[in-house]
C-alpha cells in the first residue's frame, strides 16, 4: 500500500478536524503534558486499520503507539489494542481522527468475516465492490481483504464489466463484446452483466470469460449455473446479504460480489482512553 496515499489521506482528515488550532485542548493542556492511553475494544470484532490508526500519531509527532495485536485478529470486549504513551495534546488532537479510521476500517473487516463465514465449505469467494466511500477506497477495499474477501477491480482501468447500461449504448450484450475484443483483442478478460437466461445465452455465444448474474433470484441463478456448466466463470451480484449468502454460493457459483460490507456496515465500537 502506498504510504504517500495513506498519508495524504490521514493529513487530509487532519486538516479537516483542525483549521486553525484545537480550541478546547489549547486551554486546557500544557504543551509539556504527557499521558499513557489505551485503544480498548467495546465490542467483539475483526480489527483492521491499525497502521492507520498508529501513522495519525506519527504524523502529529511525540507519540508513541504499541500495538497488540495485528489487522485480522478476532478481539473481544475488553481488549487493549494499542497503548499510547506521549504528547497529551497530540492524542487529543488526533483521537478522533485516528478512531473514525480504525472505527470503520475494522466495521467493514468485521461484517465481510460474517459474509465469509456464511460460505464456508463452498467454492464461492466473497468479493467487493465499487461502492466505496469516494477517496478512502485504498483504505475500504484493505478491510475487506482483512475479514477475508478478494478484491474486485480496484477502479474501471483494473478491468472490462459490460453492464446494463454499456449493453444499452452498445444495442446488445453481442455488439458490446464485439467492440470490447476490436480494441483490446484477447488481451483482457471479458465480464458481462446478464439479468436473464436469455442474456445468458448470448453471453455464452460471445464467449465471455465471466458471466455476472445480476439480481437473479435463487431459482434462476441455479438455472443459469446449469446451463454455463462451466462454460465460464460465474459471479452472483444483487440482493446478497447475510441471509441469502449462504443459499447462493451452494448453487455452485464461483465468486459472490457484495457492495453492502463497505456501505452498509456498522463501524466498530472502540475507545481511547487517557489513565
Amino acid at each position: 500500500m502506498n504510504l504517500y496515499t495513506i498519508d495524504k489521506i490521514i493529513l487530509d482528515a487532519l486538516n479537516e478536524d483542525v483549521t486553525s488550532e484545537d480550541l478546547t485542548t489549547e486551554a486546557i493542556i500544557p504543551n509539556d503534558s504527557v499521558s499513557e492511553a489505551k485503544l480498548i475494544a467495546k465490542q467483539d470484532g475483526v480489527i483492521a486499520g491499525i497502521f492507520v490508526f498508529k501513522r495519525v500519531f506519527e504524523l502529529l509527532g511525540s507519540v508513541e503507539v504499541e500495538t497488540l495485536f495485528n489487522d485480522g485478529a478476532a478481539v473481544k470486549y475488553g481488549d487493549v489494542i494499542c497503548r499510547l504513551n506521549g504528547n497529551t495534546k497530540n492524542m487529543l488532537i488526533g483521537e478522533r481522527t485516528a478512531l473514525n479510521f480504525i472505527q470503520r476500517m475494522s466495521g467493514i473487516s468485521t461484517l465481510t468475516s460474517e459474509f465469509v463465514k456464511r460460505i464456508e465449505g463452498t467454492k464461492a469467494v466473497l468479493l467487493d465492490t465499487r461502492k466505496t466511500t469516494p477517496n478512502l477506497r485504498i483504505l475500504e477495499k484493505y478491510a475487506t481483504r482483512i475479514g477475508g474477501a478478494v478484491n474486485h477491480r480496484f477502479n474501471l482501468s483494473d478491468g472490462i464489466l459490460i453492464k446494463d447500461n454499456h449493453i444499452k449504448a452498445a444495442g446488445s450484450i453481442t455488439k458490446a463484446v464485439e467492440l470490447v475484443r476490436k480494441r483490446y483483442s484477447n488481451l483482457k478478460r471479458i465480464e458481462v452483466e446478464t439479468e436473464s437466461l436469455d442474456m445468458v445465452k448470448e453471453a455464452l455465444d460471445c464467449k465471455a470469460d465471466i458471466i455476472m448474474l445480476d439480481n437473479m433470484n435463487l431459482e434462476l441463478i441455479k438455472q443459469s449455473v446449469e446451463l454455463i456448466n462451466g462454460r465460464a466463470l460465474i459471479e452472483v451480484s444483487g440482493n446478497v446479504n447475510l441471509d441469502t449468502v449462504s443459499d447462493i454460493a451452494k448453487t455452485g457459483v464461483d465468486f459472490i460480489s457484495t457492495g453492502a460490507i463497505t456501505h452498509s456496515y456498522k463501524s466498530m465500537d472502540l475507545s481511547l482512553r487517557i489513565m
